[in-house]
């Protein structure tokens, strides 16, 4: 799993979370995916590995679940969620609990950079 951010307090559609679940060869069919303001719950199986995909994700802060975009392809499920609260601020972690979780990992090809000119 990946994730990115971006943060606005002034527009909406530049207050997200992007959330990445990596799941090669899951058929749509065979995926369960609640998203809540508090938390996310995905469950998915995937044919070609004979794996099952379970992951349960308590946010830092709420989301609006009905402002949230979710694409389904081949390898992933993409995920826009958006950010309840207009805030300018970054969110600290993507999580609530503040514990190092081994198969969450940032997206730094969606973490915008800002370069300063000297």
């Amino acid at each position: 799993m990946t994730w990115a951010q971006r943060s606005s307090s002034t527009e909406a559609e530049k207050n997200h979370i992007f959330l990445t679940i990596a799941v090669p060869d899951v058929d749509p069919k065979k995926i369960s995916l609640d998203v809540q303001p508090t938390h996310i719950d995905f469950t998915g199986y995937s044919e070609t590995k004979k794996a099952n995909y379970r992951v349960h994700l308590d946010f830092y802060a709420d989301i609006d679940p009905t402002g949230s975009k979710i694409n389904h392809t081949p390898r992933d499920v993409e995920m826009v969620l958006q950010k309840k609260e207009l805030q300018s601020e970054y969110w600290p972690r993507l999580l609530k609990e503040k514990v190092k979780v081994h198969f969450l990992k940032t997206d730094f090809n969606k973490v915008s950079t800002h370069f300063v000119s000297l």
